[in-house]
């Protein structure tokens, strides 16, 4: 029998793995993930930034985690030999009316303890000479990172560990018996002490398995992206993010230098219709029906119709979505971008139809459930990863 029993092979999986072995060295641990390799889904499709955390209510979980996780995560590349850069970014109100959400922003740093520095629009033409705009924040310590190596070094610790990572192995049913939870696989049953879910976008469903409301559904939204051609990636030297709206839960349209040189614009955000489905065309009738039966969902619908036919405009139409690109880098024109990938967002909704804001983790007998873990998870794998340690029993 396992001690630990770990559901997903996403960065706060495999984070989770790597901690648990560093708190309880002589536990017998399993990891098990239904793709042929790790970070398949929203670790391996999403925009490979380290998040300042400066977003983020001050006390939450994510504004804790996300500053804590930023510093942890810099030192396990630094340990580990991942790539990554600490480059900056600045967030660019180009309008008058969003000066002060960019002060709330900046009052929002001070309390998380976050350098940031105002900067007028001739200093921010220093950093980003192609970007305009009537002021912006400077945050020093965001930085662009390949969460997919990240993932690989933690998979390879974890084994060294001693935890067993078995892949292409899919969960069933859960059952509960005396002092074991036993997964139920397409490779066999697993019987465990506790049980541990980081399913990501099925995470909800696994809660469910295992006798757990979780009070909230998992709503996938789609991201898609633009890349700027190779003769035009001079035009951003960072990261470049708009003041974003409070009351939609997305960041806008950003352009983000990555790793290997390329610069990636986005992501719109629209509901995607299956819950892995990174393409236009993916469709899974039974997951499309399930999120339009939910209640809530038409509550959140209705509240943000304005922003969401925006979203899907810019989905449908190339030329609006560049010209959201414009609106901080006026010079960008459509011959300048093509598409690229796109990444599907777990969102937790709740049933009163309100986003679930922080980070979710729910306790079951014998289990534990992270059933909202969005951006900036990423960026807080590691965090997270400590923080459900601390939860759970040591082994018997």
């Amino acid at each position: 029998m396992y001690d630990y029993a770990l559901i997903g092979g996403g960065i706060v999986g495999l984070a989770t793995a790597y901690q648990l072995g560093q708190a309880h060295p002589n536990a017998r641990l399993l990891l098990i993930e239904k793709e042929s390799g790790w970070a398949a889904h929203q670790t391996g499709h999403n925009s490979g930034v380290i998040h300042s955390g400066i977003y983020y209510k001050p006390g939450s979980a994510k504004a804790r985690m996300a500053v804590a996780g930023a510093r942890s995560m810099v030192a396990f590349c630094e340990a580990q030999g991942v790539t990554h850069q600490i480059c900056g970014k600045v967030i660019v109100a180009a309008h008058p009316d969003e000066l002060p959400r960019l002060e709330t922003l900046e009052l929002r740093a001070a309390a998380n303890g976050i350098v940031a520095r105002r900067l007028t629009p001739e200093q921010l033409q220093e950093h980003e000479p192609h970007v305009r705009g009537v002021a912006a924040l400077h945050i020093p310590s965001t930085g662009i990172i390949d969460y997919k190596q990240v993932a690989q070094a933690l998979a390879r610790l974890a084994t060294e560990q001693g935890a067993e990572l078995r892949l292409q192995t899919k969960l069933l049913g859960i059952v509960k018996k005396g002092d074991s939870v036993t997964l139920q696989t397409t490779q066999g049953d697993f019987p465990s002490r506790f049980l541990i879910n980081c399913a990501g976008l099925y995470s909800d469903r696994v809660a469910t398995l295992g006798g757990v409301c979780p009070r909230a559904k998992i709503i996938p939204f789609r991201g898609e992206y633009y890349e700027l051609i190779p003769e035009r990636r001079s035009l951003v030297r960072g990261l470049i993010y708009p003041v974003p709206n409070p009351s939609f839960p997305f960041l806008g349209v950003h352009f983000t230098r990555m790793t290997d040189g390329s610069v990636h614009a986005g992501p719109n955000a629209v509901l995607a219709l299956a819950r892995e489905g990174y393409k236009k065309t993916d469709l899974n009738f039974g997951e499309v029906f399930e999120t339009l039966t939910y209640p809530a969902f038409w509550k959140l619908a209705l509240k943000n119709a304005d922003e969401g036919l925006q979203e899907i405009w810019r989905s449908l139409s190339k030329a609006r979505f560049v010209h959201s690109m414009q609106t901080l880098i006026p010079e960008i024109q459509p011959s300048d971008v093509t598409p690229a990938g796109a990444g599907v967002r777990a969102q937790a909704l709740a049933h009163d139809g309100a986003l679930v804001d922080d980070f979710l983790i729910l306790s079951g007998e014998r289990q534990l459930h992270v059933c909202n873990a969005p951006s900036p998870a990423a960026t807080a794998s590691l965090e997270i990863a400590r923080e459900i340690v601390s939860r759970i029993p040591p082994p018997e």
